[in-house]
């Protein structure tokens, strides 16, 4: 890209934006997490916000991975815009990154248009939330390719960004009633040199506004820099620069030079996907709102039920305060309210969103149910309290508390599963290590290192060259600060952190996570390194040449990702049904009520339960049946059911080294009849193992001397990490 195509924007623009020669607009690839999907309709309701939106030019929404990733015209709408149309929606919303990049030429224009944004949602519980979203992107110009996972939380949207961007189809899952977060955009252009990049980061030290003009101003001055924006209210530093260029870890430097610090943003922080996928912080307040539900419940359920029918002469709640007023049902009424709008504040705004944009949900149902419970109970004592002969009223709070329990408990069992079920792409995620030792001048240190190999091994001489003296001082930084051209050291056991080439020393490198194969593999001077990988007794240095998300290790995980976000033409089939569910459940549930009421006055001898004073009359029997039908109607296991077995297949087959490419593949796997394999690590068990044993003469003319010979044998192999020292200590 030339120069002259960018111009840096003033330093109170107050947003990170490129500006290119005409006919070329800026796109960007904003990644964001949100927060608050449940289900299928959740993940349409995201989806839809973003329909008809100026700039947007695909959206991706995963339900499990509760991501959405925009590809959007930053000119026309700002990754801010995108956060703002997601939580317009009903749902939180925050920006992980944003990717910018412009096209150098027209020629390279067609060519970089075409991207995949991936997004991270939350809230969707079924498949009725995904077929909200999906439907959020029906007839939308520019998506060319639209895949969402309900178990994965995340969608995957292959578009035009000329037509739709990242922050629109953020903004269309929002729209949707669902939490929409950018995980990533990336294009299918190949050329790259050009592209730029937006970093998060976020700073300590409470920056005022004249600091926060000398960081931006100071950050701008950096070559590769194009972008920077401080938001003071949050403390969150936005910078869009060229990674060839200018480094994530030169910006860090660059702003704790100025005596703040500066953290990369949770979003792209290895720890918190990995929490997200874990699915902890759902786990704990799903299982906070079940307790306290629980404590409120039970005493409901007690007065409400147990006493009056098992116990009544312990029942005190048939005392009378006033005529038509009676001391349980005041009790029962004020222990129900926190559950039912408290606890319940969730279901009603959720399903107020849902309802809003025409895509109700699974929450939907639950409301329904139990506000008709609630608030017929409520109208019951009213009626008693004011009309004679002010007998008890026949309330039924105990079925408005005890739902909303199960719905939490539910949901709280349901989070746990999902947590298990991404246990392998954590695994995946967790190969990396966290921090990495470099040297400060690596320039330095690689022609050290080369002039070392070229000396002759002998006693250490003055003109020797020598890592770690005070030119080779060395550093920790994290992984993901890593750059392309850093030298790192690997000491006898290290993970290694990114791809490279080695420059220095030998060793022997265990890449079965890789390629299946048990045995180590040796590594010289100028041989590749994987990041990912375990280092064995050597030591040595190497040379950065992918980090990041390019490594090997970053493209395997992206693949499981894509694979289990990927939906199986029978998923596709059940969200679709799913989408059709919840309205369908509705009308059944007023049908039984009307149905019901009609016959209960019509035929000459109804059943008795229409009859009985206990029942609390005709239409208390009536709108029991009617809640009856829509709270035990639940599309969740018809929405779970496929992506469930999907992301557990996928993830079980990379723990064991085979890459499923999505749910399609999975499906098409029943009718395959022949299968090609390379045995390594796929039809082997990944590991050696002693097959036959053969001992001189001299060693096996007696017990005594066999026992000798396996008894040296294990005390050599007693510390040896090699597969085969392992192979020879099972077999003794």
């Amino acid at each position: 890209m030339a120069p002259s195509a960018i111009a840096i924007p003033p330093p109170d623009s107050g947003s990170a934006r490129l500006a290119v020669r005409a006919g070329e607009p800026p796109i960007a690839t904003t990644t964001l997490r949100v927060g608050g999907m449940t289900c299928g309709a959740c993940v349409s309701a995201v989806e839809s916000g973003f329909k008809a939106v100026d700039g947007v030019q695909s959206v991706s929404v995963s339900l499990v991975m509760e991501r959405a990733v925009v590809v959007h015209d930053i000119d026309a709408i700002s990754a801010d815009g995108v956060r703002e149309i997601v939580e317009d929606r009903g749902f939180e919303a925050e920006v992980l990154s944003s990717d910018m990049r412009s096209p150098a030429t027209k020629s390279s224009a067609g060519a970089g248009s075409m991207a995949s944004t991936t997004v991270a949602i939350e809230g969707m519980t079924c498949g009725a939330c995904t077929s909200a979203v999906e439907g959020g992107f029906k007839g939308v110009d520019g998506v060319l390719k639209f895949n969402i996972s309900l178990l994965a939380e995340r969608a995957v949207v292959t578009h035009d960004t000329t037509k739709l961007s990242a922050a629109q189809i953020a903004q269309i899952i929002d729209d949707r009633g669902f939490d929409a977060t950018i995980v990533s955009t990336v294009s299918e252009s190949r050329d790259r040199s050009g592209s730029f990049s937006t970093a998060q980061l976020s700073v300590y030290g409470s920056p005022d506004a004249t600091a926060a003009k000398r960081l931006e101003d100071t950050l701008r001055a950096l070559p590769g820099v194009a972008a920077v924006s401080l938001s003071l209210a949050n403390d969150r530093l936005t910078v869009t620069h060229q990674p060839a260029i200018t480094g994530l870890r030169a910006v860090v430097e660059a702003v704790e030079a100025l005596g703040f610090n500066a953290l990369l943003a949770d979003g792209q922080d290895n720890n918190a996907q990995l929490e997200s996928l874990a699915k902890t912080r759902e786990i704990t307040e799903w299982r906070s709102a079940f307790r306290t539900s629980l404590c409120f419940a039970v005493p409901v359920f007690i007065m409400g039920m147990v006493l009056p029918m098992l116990m009544p002469a312990l029942d005190f709640g048939a005392w009378s305060l006033v005529p038509g007023l009676y001391l349980g049902d005041v009790i029962c009424l004020f222990l129900t309210i926190p559950v039912q709008f408290g606890i319940g504040n969730r279901f009603y705004v959720s399903a107020y969103k849902s309802i809003r944009h025409g895509a109700p949900t699974m929450d939907v149902l639950v409301i329904l149910g139990t506000s008709c419970a609630f608030f017929f109970s409520l109208l019951s004592m009213m009626v008693s309290l004011l009309v004679p002969p002010y007998s008890r009223p026949s309330t039924i709070f105990d079925t408005s508390t005890m739902l909303i329990t199960f719905i939490t408990l539910g949901r709280y069992m349901e989070n746990r599963a999902k947590g298990q079920t991404s246990k392998a792409l954590s695994r995946l995620m967790s190969l990396a290590p966290s921090m990495a030792t470099i040297y400060a001048d690596p320039i330095a240190v690689e022609k050290a290192a080369e002039a070392w190999a070229k000396s002759p091994r002998g006693p250490v001489t003055p003109t020797t060259p020598r890592i770690g003296t005070t030119s080779y001082d060395q550093r920790e930084v994290a992984t993901e600060l890593l750059q392309v051209g850093d030298m790192v050291i690997i000491r006898p056991g290290d993970k290694i952190p990114a791809d490279g080439a080695v420059v220095r020393g030998e060793t022997y490198v265990d890449e079965s996570m890789v390629t299946g194969e048990a045995i180590p593999v040796k590594k010289r001077v100028g041989d590749s390194v994987i990041g990912g990988t375990v280092n064995g007794n050597g030591r040595f240095d190497f040379r950065v040449t992918r980090a990041g998300n390019d490594t090997q290790l970053s493209q395997i995980v992206r693949l499981v990702q894509d694979a289990q976000t990927a939906r199986a033409p029978i998923q596709q089939l059940a969200d679709t049904l799913a989408g059709y569910f919840v309205p369908t459940i509705i009308i059944l549930g007023l049908c039984t009520f009307v149905s019901w009421m009609v016959l209960s006055h019509v035929l000459p001898h109804p059943p008795k339960i229409f009859l009985q004073n206990a029942s609390g009359g005709k239409i208390m029997v009536c709108v029991k049946l009617c809640i009856s039908v829509i709270v035990f109607a639940c599309p969740c296991a018809l929405g779970l059911a496929t992506p469930t077995a999907v992301m557990v297949g996928t993830g079980i087959g990379a723990e064991h080294g085979i890459l499923i490419k999505g749910g399609g593949a999975l499906e098409r796997t029943t009718k395959v009849t022949q299968v090609v394999l390379d045995k390594t690590g796929t039809l082997t068990h990944g590991k050696m193992n002693v097959a036959r044993t053969t001992l001189a003469t001299a060693w096996a003319t007696n017990d005594w001397r066999r026992r000798l010979w396996w008894s040296i044998v294990g005390l050599t192999e007693m510390g040896s990490e090699h597969p085969i020292g392992k192979a020879l200590r099972r077999r003794l």
